[in-house]
């Protein structure tokens, strides 16, 4: 008998082709209702309703009331970090990336994992903190430097106040279009989050899909130069989209 958890069960559940369905829809970071998620997964809403038992009581997925209707979401960012990566497995095990319609190019340059930015631009904001020491890897993990504090602090983010919440601070997730890492946790939630409340980017109705504008990425990447001089003032530099 194998020591540790048994994964059986939960890999089961995700193997399913509805709730794999169902989960990768609420990868979105939004609540979805069921009726929402049975069109998604193309099935009845009574065999969602099973489906979404089953991944409610496992502890998939959480579900919220308000007046006659029930939200479904993600338990949260430990299961989002689990999809995203089983997500890269798949991409990796078709072979050759077949080019499809016009709304993937799209959805590869930008787009949200769960709460922070993925895709070709989160994974080369994240390689250029590295480079700039706002981040950086050791052994035990991702850790933010006293420069990469500061810079946070510049661009309106508290980062004292996100280390002391009990989420992860900050780590790298896989991504699955670019198999290479973004930073994900609390830190990489509140850059995303401040650069859709600056006007920089923002998120395309019903997609995970996150459009910057020229001038929003032109600043983000000023802001990530690296000077001796502070960086430009994220809270001078607001756009409309």
């Amino acid at each position: 008998m194998s020591e540790g958890p048994n994964i059986v069960r939960v890999a089961a559940l995700i193997g399913d082709n509805a709730r794999a369905e169902v989960l990768s829809a609420l990868m979105s970071g939004r609540a979805l209702t069921a009726t929402e998620l049975a069109d998604t997964a193309g099935v009845t809403k009574q065999t969602i309703s099973f489906h979404l038992g089953k991944l409610l009581d496992a502890g998939l997925i959480t579900v919220e009331q308000q007046g006659r209707h029930r939200y479904f979401r993600l338990m949260g960012p430990e299961v989002a970090s689990l999809l995203e990566s089983l997500m890269g497995l798949a991409c990796r095990s078709e072979g050759n990336r077949l080019v499809t319609g016009p709304r993937d190019p799209a959805l590869r340059k930008a787009r949200i994992c769960y709460d922070h930015l993925a895709g070709e631009l989160g994974v080369s904001v994240y390689e250029q903190m590295l480079r700039t020491d706002i981040l950086h890897q050791h052994p035990g993990g991702l850790q933010l430097t006293e420069q990469g504090r500061v810079w946070f602090n510049q661009f309106g983010i508290d980062t004292d106040t996100l280390a002391s919440s009990k989420r992860s601070f900050c780590r790298e997730c896989l991504d699955w279009s670019e198999r290479r890492h973004h930073l994900a946790g609390a830190l990489g939630s509140a850059l995303l989050t401040r650069i859709q409340a600056l006007g920089w980017a923002r998120r395309e109705k019903n997609s995970r899909v996150i459009v910057f504008s020229a001038q929003g990425e032109k600043l983000l990447w000023a802001m990530l130069e690296p000077q001796s001089a502070p960086p430009v003032s994220a809270r001078q530099a607001a756009v409309t989209l």
